[in-house]
């Protein structure tokens, strides 16, 4: 919707001027379009036969390249539009001041309690997970000793079957 005739130069600053919010779901179909553009031009490259001497419908391979170079122009347009969302998303976080992504992640205590940076030195998704790791290793090592114990038992009541049959 355009600004009315009674607008004033306000409501049209305001209109000009985006959120980095917007600027962001900008940038992000904007780094969607250059995927699609990325793989239709490696599908377009796959199709074509390389010039090895081979005869080849001219007609076809012009269209191929011109497609191709079309898709070459509209991907640089594409990056040239994200450099500049970039740089306007900058411009409007400058005096922000960046948290560490590792502060940003919630977690829970053992005993169910939530983390609070006030409650003690704050630990960190990746010591989170090598803990996780550390306990899956000894889990399988236990579910294997648990397995050959089966086995075992499961032998040893063989044997003893077996020895019952020939009794009788």
């Amino acid at each position: 919707m355009a600004p009315g005739p009674f607008a004033g130069p306000q409501a049209q600053q305001a209109a000009r001027e985006v959120n980095t919010a917007s600027l962001c779901r900008i940038g992000q179909e904007t780094v969607q379009d250059i995927v699609y553009r990325t793989m239709e031009i490696f599908q377009l490259l796959r199709n074509m036969q390389l010039p090895n001497g081979v005869t080849y419908h001219t007609g076809t391979y012009q269209d191929r390249l011109t497609k191709l170079q079309d898709n070459l122009r509209q991907l640089s347009v594409l990056f040239r539009k994200l450099r500049l969302v970039y740089d306007k998303c900058n411009e409007n976080c400058g005096g922000m001041d960046p948290i560490p992504v590792e502060q940003l992640i919630p977690y829970v205590e053992e005993d169910g309690s939530k983390n609070d940076d006030r409650a003690g030195p704050p630990r960190f998704a990746s010591e989170e997970r090598r803990e996780i790791a550390e306990v899956n290793k000894k889990l399988k090592q236990k579910n294997q000793q648990l397995k050959q114990i089966m086995d075992q038992l499961r032998n040893l009541i063989w044997d003893i079957n077996a020895m019952l049959a020939m009794r009788n």
